[in-house]
C-alpha cells in the first residue's frame, strides 16, 4: 500500500519530470490555481522530481506543500527516485543492485547532495539530511497511478507485453529488479502501448521539443532537467500549460475565470 493515491479518476493535470527546478513548478502551479474547478481536479507529478536542477530539495518541499493544501495530489516514481531511494538505503534491495555505483556518477545527483546541504557522495549524511517526509515518500513511491482512462507510468509500457501483466507488476514494485523497464526504457514513449491496452499511457523519462499526443501515449518531459520549460497537461482537454510567458498564439489556455476569494495556491 502506497504512501500516496495510486488509483484516481475525473480531471487531470500532469507535470512532467520538475528535475530539481523548483522555481519552473512554481510558475506552473500559479498558473494551474487560475483553472476552473482546480479544486476537483487531480495533480499527478509523472516522476524525476529530483537531480540535474538546482533544488531538489525545493521540489519536494513544493509537492509536500500541495499535498497540505490539495487533496487531490500523487507522485509516480521516476528512474532518478529509484536510484536515490536504493542508494540511500529507503528500499530493501538485494546486494547485487549497485544502485550507488549507477546514481553517483551518472544522473547528476550532485545538484540533489548540494540542495539538502550535503557533501556529495556522503550517502549516509544524505539520508540524516532528508526531513521524515521527505524520507517517506522516496521509501514508497508508486511505480504507476491508475484511471479509468489513462495509466501514469514515469517510462511506459512494453508493446510486446500484455498489459494486464504489466499492470500487475508495476503494482508490485519488485525492488530486486535493477533496471525495470517501465521507468526506464526510452523507446515506450514512441512505440505506444500495445494493442490489449484500453487506456492512454501518460510518460515522462524521454526530454522532448513538446508534449507529445501519440497513439494511445502521451510524453510531458519537455526540459530533461537541462533546458527548455516544464510542462503540464491538463486532462481529458489535452490543453499544455507550460512555465514560460505565454507566446501569441502559443499553446491553448484554459480560461481564467475571476474570482476574489482565496487562492488556493499561494505561491512563494
Amino acid at each position: 500500500m502506497s504512501s500516496v493515491p495510486t488509483r484516481i479518476d475525473g480531471p487531470v493535470a500532469v507535470i512532467g519530470d520538475v528535475h530539481g527546478q523548483a522555481s519552473k513548478l512554481r510558475k506552473i502551479l500559479e498558473k494551474l490555481a487560475t483553472v476552473p474547478n482546480i479544486n476537483q481536479r487531480w495533480i499527478v507529478f509523472i516522476g524525476d522530481l529530483v537531480d540535474r536542477g538546482p533544488d531538489s530539495r525545493g521540489a519536494i518541499d513544493i509537492y509536500c506543500e500541495l499535498a497540505n493544501q490539495h487533496d487531490k495530489v500523487t507522485w509516480v516514481c521516476g528512474n532518478h527516485e529509484l536510484a536515490m531511494a536504493g542508494s540511500i538505503g529507503l528500499i530493501d534491495v538485494p546486494d547485487f543492485v549497485d544502485w550507488p555505483g549507477r546514481w553517483l556518477p551518472h544522473y547528476d545527483s550532485d545538484k540533489t547532495f548540494a540542495s539538502y546541504g550535503v557533501p556529495f557522495g556522503e550517502l549516509e549524511a544524505l539520508r540524516e539530511a532528508l526531513p521524515e517526509r521527505h524520507a517517506q515518500l522516496m521509501s514508497d513511491l508508486p511505480w504507476s497511478v491508475e484511471h479509468s482512462q489513462y495509466l501514469f507510468v514515469h517510462g511506459g509500457l512494453d508493446n510486446n507485453l500484455p498489459f494486464e501483466m504489466q499492470v500487475r507488476i508495476l503494482r508490485q514494485r519488485d525492488y530486486s529488479l535493477a533496471h525495470p523497464a517501465w521507468l526506464y526504457d526510452k523507446q515506450f514513449v514512441h512505440t505506444g502501448p500495445g494493442p490489449d491496452c484500453p487506456v492512454t499511457v501518460v510518460v515522462g523519462h524521454v526530454p522532448l521539443p513538446q508534449v507529445h499526443f501519440g497513439d494511445r501515449v502521451i510524453g510531458t518531459d519537455t526540459t530533461g532537467g537541462f533546458q527548455g520549460e516544464l510542462s503540464c497537461v491538463l486532462l481529458p482537454e489535452n490543453v499544455v500549460i507550460t512555465s514560460g510567458d505565454d507566446p501569441p498564439g502559443g499553446f491553448q489556455r484554459p480560461p481564467v475565470m475571476p474570482t476574489k476569494k482565496k487562492a488556493w495556491w499561494q505561491p512563494w
